[in-house]
C-alpha cells in the first residue's frame, strides 16, 4: 500500500455504514439542520462509489462529524490516540471508522492505517491545516492529504465548514448557524514529488477557501 492506484472496494464495511445512519439521522442530522439551522450545498458532488480523501479547514471539534454527516458517507478520521485506551469506546469508535494518531510527531502507522482503510472502500477526511483555526481559514496548508490521495490513486472532494468555531465557543454547544459547501473532486496528484503535492495541495486550499468566502 505504498504504491499509486491502490485497488479499493466499492464501498465502507457494512457494519460501519449501518452504525453511520443509526447516528446520523437521529442525532448528527437533526443537530445540524434544526440546532445549527445547517445549511448543505454540493452534495451532489460527493462520488458514491470508491473511496476518496474528503479535505477541508477545520475550526471546531464538531467538524468531524457535521462533515460525515454532510457528504452522506461514513468518513474515517484520525483520532487522538488517548481515545484508544478505554476498550468499549475503541470499538465504538473503529466502527465508525476512527483510527488513532499519535500528535506532536510523524505518524507513520498512521498513514499506512489511513491507505489501508481507502483500500476498504472508505472516505477518508483529512484537515488540511493539520490542527484547528480561529476563523476556519487556511493557513499553512499541508501536503498530506495529497500524499494520501497519491498513494492510492483515488481524487480528494474538498469541503468548506462555515460557522463551526461558534459552536463550542462557551464552551456548551451554540445553536450557530452552519453552511458545509462541498466542490467538485479534484485529481489526486500525478507523482508523489514535493513539487507535485504542493500544488494539489495549494489547489485544494484554495477552492475551500473560494467556498468559504461564499458564506452563510
Amino acid at each position: 500500500m505504498t504504491t499509486a492506484n491502490l485497488e479499493t472496494r466499492d464501498r465502507e464495511p457494512f457494519s460501519s455504514f449501518m452504525l453511520y445512519h443509526l447516528l446520523k439521522w437521529p442525532v448528527v442530522n437533526p443537530l445540524l439542520r434544526l440546532y445549527f439551522c445547517g445549511r448543505i450545498y454540493g452534495a451532489e458532488h460527493v462520488p458514491a462509489q470508491g473511496a476518496f480523501v474528503a479535505v477541508s479547514n477545520h475550526a471546531s471539534y464538531a467538524d468531524p462529524p457535521l462533515l460525515s454527516c454532510a457528504v452522506g458517507r461514513p468518513v474515517a478520521f484520525m483520532a487522538k490516540e488517548e481515545l484508544f485506551s478505554n476498550p468499549v469506546l475503541r470499538g465504538a469508535i473503529q466502527l465508525y471508522g476512527a483510527y488513532p494518531v499519535r500528535r506532536q510527531k510523524a505518524d507513520r502507522h498512521a498513514i499506512k492505517t489511513a491507505l489501508t482503510m481507502l483500500e476498504q472502500g472508505w472516505s477518508t477526511g483529512v484537515f488540511l491545516t493539520g490542527t484547528r483555526t480561529p476563523d476556519g481559514t487556511i493557513t499553512k496548508p499541508k501536503t498530506g492529504a495529497a500524499l494520501l490521495a497519491a498513494k492510492a490513486g483515488v481524487p480528494l472532494l474538498p469541503v468548506s465548514l462555515w460557522g463551526t468555531q461558534e459552536i463550542l465557543r462557551s464552551g456548551f454547544p451554540r445553536p450557530a448557524p452552519v453552511t458545509i459547501r462541498i466542490g467538485e473532486p479534484i485529481d489526486p496528484p500525478t507523482s508523489t514529488t514535493h513539487s507535485e503535492l504542493d500544488r494539489v495541495t495549494q489547489l485544494c486550499a484554495a477552492r475551500i477557501t473560494e467556498l468559504h468566502n461564499l458564506g452563510r
